[in-house]
């Protein structure tokens, strides 16, 4: 656990208001990017590979890289709070936790109040289970 920093329940809520603002932001940005990958694609199926990028291309390539460096700051904002962005269309976002010794992912997703679910490193968000009211009591207990 050397290096990562850990949050509980409670630590994980207070730094909502800043974590949803930036997710709001990229959850706006994602489709734009979506959309201009798929226009530049479609401008490249349709071009001769000889000629290079045209001049449509090369404008559409030019703004995906400033919605991507855009998005990028974003999650590097994310980062710098301690979180992990999960999913970029519905804004999932995991926060280290310590359960009963162990480290484990705290799970919250926009559009949610507060962070109310949690998940083993490796379940992802199939494994998603909502907090237990006991839960907070045994953060970082060692089983």
């Amino acid at each position: 656990m050397a290096g990562i920093r850990t949050f509980t329940v409670e630590r994980a809520n207070s730094a909502l208001p800043l974590v949803r603002r930036i997710v709001q932001d990229i959850v706006a940005e994602h489709p734009r990017w979506k959309d201009l990958v798929s226009r530049y694609e479609l401008a490249a199926a349709g071009a001769r590979p000889e000629a290079g990028e045209s001049a449509e291309q090369l404008a559409l390539r030019r703004e995906i890289e400033v919605v991507a460096a855009r998005i990028d700051a974003y999650v590097d904002e994310l980062s710098e709070v301690g979180c992990l962005l999960k999913g970029f269309e519905d804004g999932l976002v995991d926060f280290y936790g310590v359960h009963e010794g162990r480290l484990v992912f705290l799970c919250w997703r926009l559009g949610e109040d507060a962070v109310t679910h949690w998940h083993e490193l490796d379940a992802g968000v199939a494994g998603r289970q909502p907090i237990p009211a006991d839960f907070a009591a045994r953060e970082g207990a060692p089983r």
